[in-house]
């Protein structure tokens, strides 16, 4: 009697601790779970600390259903709203305090846009560099155009400034990477460095999917390809979103999921539309398949918050880096391929010599597309790398990008 009772007793020991297994893999991972605070101040850390204690929630909850989780992130109201005119030397001080914690635990941390409106800040810059050096995880943006005011001339030219000095300032110009001007993005954007928060606490999901678009595209063809695809991402996005829901309180609100499928280095966006065309990445079709995967993920079944667009960041896509070498496709057709479906220029790697009005321009064409089209959000993070030609080939110490080339301006 007592040894069937130990029998029983542990058969039901494993099926409870079976059941605290995931059972099932996926063909992505979850990027980022970011969570978007409003801070009283600079110093307001307890905000900060409650927002990790969530998102540490937050992510064993998706592992223990079976989710890779690759990274927590925070977001802020913008600095400019915390910062009267230009940021200080206090400023810094107390940004400091806020990355130690940060990168105590791990996390990325982004304070939105430095500037407001449409103004020339010629202090910034210096700022800035100061900003990278002396902290390791804090992200920010320059904004370059706003349903509001339109084009930005006068802020473009501020960007332009931050980014060539950020490219001097470190080694291999990689500082670039924790920097983007961009153009109408709204808030509760979690992907980095464009995301901003705006009003109560909030929390957002980005994917990296593109192995999953690329299974998808494997079984199709032209005909049927948009189907299959919104058939497969609503059936796989959906389990996700029920978990977000379950996540939300009265302290945490639930924003959607970002439906922008970021690439990774062993997830790429170049091989999953090379998959449809059946042609390298930059021959033609390159643009319809783009249009395709833009439409299904603009129209699924689930709440959708961010981009939702496609994102094509050359120096993180083993495939767009190699087509890239290949001279496959050119920086102007990257933005011609915005106007249907991306997300603006993403790590674009350019010659370390490129002047403060070739940027401008480059940062003014984005500005005009997204006003162009319906204030389409959109970003610019170009990355001039020093004492590199276009043509050459570069290399990068940050693990989350691969070699490429540097990319020639026409």
């Amino acid at each position: 009697m007592k040894l069937t009772k130990l029998v029983f007793l542990s058969i039901i020991s494993l099926l409870l601790i079976s059941a605290d297994k995931p059972n099932q893999t996926f063909d992505f991972r979850i990027r980022t779970i970011t969570a978007g605070i409003t801070l009283e101040n600079l110093d307001d850390l307890n905000a900060i600390k409650n927002a990790i204690t969530f998102l540490e929630k937050a992510k064993n909850s998706y592992i223990s259903k079976g989710y890779e989780v690759q990274d927590i992130r925070i977001s802020t109201q913008n600095l400019h709203e915390l910062v009267i005119d230009t940021p200080t030397e206090h400023t810094l001080q107390q940004l400091k305090e806020i990355d130690k914690i940060v990168v105590k635990n791990s996390i990325s941390l982004s304070i939105g846009e430095l500037i407001s409106g449409n103004q020339y800040d010629e202090k910034l810059t210096e700022w800035t560099v100061k900003l990278i050096k002396e902290t390791s995880n804090i992200n920010f943006s320059v904004p370059i155009s706003s349903e509001r005011l339109g084009i930005h001339n006068k802020t473009i030219k501020t960007a332009a400034e931050i980014c060539v000095a950020l490219s001097k300032n470190s080694k291999g110009g990689e500082a670039n990477f924790r920097f983007t001007a961009s153009a109408n993005c709204p808030d509760g954007i979690p992907f980095f460095p464009v995301a901003y928060h705006k009003g109560k606490n909030s929390f957002a999901i980005g994917l990296e999917y593109p192995n999953l678009i690329t299974k998808v595209f494997e079984t199709s063809d032209w005909e049927n390809a948009e189907v299959n695809l919104k058939n497969e991402l609503n059936n796989q996005f959906k389990p996700i979103e029920n978990i977000g829901q379950k996540l939300q309180t009265s302290d945490w609100n639930y924003d959607g999921i970002d439906t922008s499928p970021a690439p990774g280095l062993d997830a790429s966006i170049g091989q999953a539309i090379e998959t449809l065309t059946g042609k390298p990445f930059g021959s033609p079709t390159t643009l319809s398949a783009c249009a395709i995967i833009t439409k299904v993920i603009k129209n699924l079944d689930v709440k959708s918050c961010g981009y939702s667009g496609l994102m094509l960041p050359i120096i993180e896509d083993m495939v767009l880096a190699k087509r890239a070498m290949e001279d496959n496709y050119t920086v102007e057709e990257l933005l011609l391929f915005s106007s249907v479906s991306g997300t603006g220029l993403d790590v674009i790697p350019v010659a370390g010599d490129i002047s403060k009005e070739t940027i401008e321009g480059i940062y003014r064409d984005v500005a005009s597309l997204s006003i162009k089209y319906f204030n389409k959000a959109l970003s610019a993070r170009l990355f001039p790398i020093p004492e590199k030609n276009a043509g050459d080939i570069v290399d990068f110490d940050n693990p989350y990008l691969t070699s490429s080339v540097v990319m020639k301006l026409n």
